[in-house]
């Protein structure tokens, strides 16, 4: 069932290279809000507003980005951002949205890993990661070390993504909070197969509907970041999602973001975690 480590990144790149055009159509991207209101940010971008501050002026990289909202958010805060990612069937969505926007952003076609190869050492004041990227990834201590390698001496860090305690749960359960699935990282992925994605769209997934992923530990991940030689500045937990983690126990409020109908203080779903190299 678990085909060879060294083939992950071709299947997950398949998926998402099928997955890019279902969510570039998709009413929860919203690319045309993009282009028809020139203020408008992301709600993954505007949720973190307080913790990323004045951005303006920055070199900024955005890895594993996607579709780019997020990195054309960063640009309309004033940052000068890169995004980067793994697809080049989203990049193309990237670049047509930036195009349209009149957003002059360089977008680069790299594996996370090969990110320092693709853009050079210490470029960037700031990277940028934000929800559900790093559970792609096999590991952990790899990310952070790039991560380092990519800022200059003073550059920082903020990655907002889903809880690692949050994806240990059974989505199928409605009784009770089932841990089912790991909580630290593993040396073999979890396989997934299915044809849904996780916002709504007009179709389906029709050939690449595997995907490998990882759980990586809260502590896991801030003690990669340390030992890559970074200072932890900041560790947020939240209540909240912006995807319906627990579909039928959760509700959407007025910021986007969904919390538990009952019981919101038993459970992290995502975190934001601050760093800085020295």
């Amino acid at each position: 069932m678990v085909t060879a480590m060294s083939d992950y990144r071709n299947v997950n790149r398949a998926n998402w290279d099928e997955r890019a055009p279902l969510h570039a159509n998709s009413p929860a991207y919203a690319l045309e809000r993009y282009v028809a209101d020139p203020g408008l940010l992301s709600g993954v971008v505007r949720f973190d507003l307080p913790r990323l501050g004045d951005i303006r002026g920055l070199r900024a990289v955005h890895l594993q980005c996607h579709l780019g909202t997020d990195t054309l958010s960063l640009a309309r805060l004033g940052a000068n951002p890169t995004g980067l990612d793994f697809s080049p069937v989203a990049l193309a969505h990237a670049r047509s949205l930036a195009e349209r926007c009149g957003a002059a952003i360089d977008f680069v076609e790299s594996d996370v890993y090969d990110a320092v190869t693709a853009l050079g050492p210490e470029r960037f004041d700031l990277v940028y990661t934000g929800i559900g990227a790093l559970c792609w990834l096999p590991s952990i201590d790899r990310w952070a070390r790039t991560v380092a390698a990519l800022l200059r001496p003073g550059g920082r860090l903020l990655l907002r993504d889903g809880h690692p305690m949050a994806s240990t749960l059974d989505d199928a359960r409605e009784d009770l909070l089932a841990v089912t699935y790991p909580y630290f990282e593993t040396a073999e992925p979890q396989v997934w197969t299915g044809t849904q994605t996780y916002v709504e769209t007009d179709g389906a997934l029709q050939e690449a509907t595997t995907t490998h992923q990882w759980n990586h530990g809260l502590g896991e991940i801030v003690t990669a970041l340390l030992d890559a030689g970074l200072s932890i500045t900041g560790l947020v937990e939240h209540d909240s999602a912006p995807w319906q983690v627990l579909p039928g126990r959760m509700t959407c409020g007025d910021d986007g973001e969904w919390r538990l109908i009952e019981g919101r203080d038993r459970l992290p779903f995502t975190f934001t975690v601050q760093a800085r190299k020295s």
